[in-house]
């Protein structure tokens, strides 16, 4: 994140990202927080690309990209597949 930001995007994050994703239908597992290194990681899951790529070129997403652009400085995407295990849902 950039400096000073964290809380601002975590705040974006709980208010617009949580609730539209879920209206997507992209699910969100949960996120944390890492204060020492200005770090914000959160797991999501979605059944295929098109969800994905709706949510993406949404209005919605739209109206709040601006805001997360200037909070996030830099982001890592990883993609991974479950080998043990089910996660709740925390934007259901």
């Amino acid at each position: 994140m950039k400096p000073g930001k964290l809380d601002d995007f975590i705040e974006i994050f709980t208010k617009n990202i949580m609730p539209t994703s879920a209206r997507f239908g992209i699910r969100i597992h949960a996120a944390w927080r890492n204060r020492a290194a200005n770090e914000f990681v959160w797991v999501r899951s979605y059944d295929d690309e098109k969800i994905l790529e709706r949510y993406s070129n949404s209005p919605e997403r739209a109206e709040y990209t601006p805001k997360t652009q200037a909070c996030i400085d830099s982001m890592a995407v990883r993609t991974v597949e479950s080998v043990v295990g089910d996660l709740p849902v925390a934007n259901s």
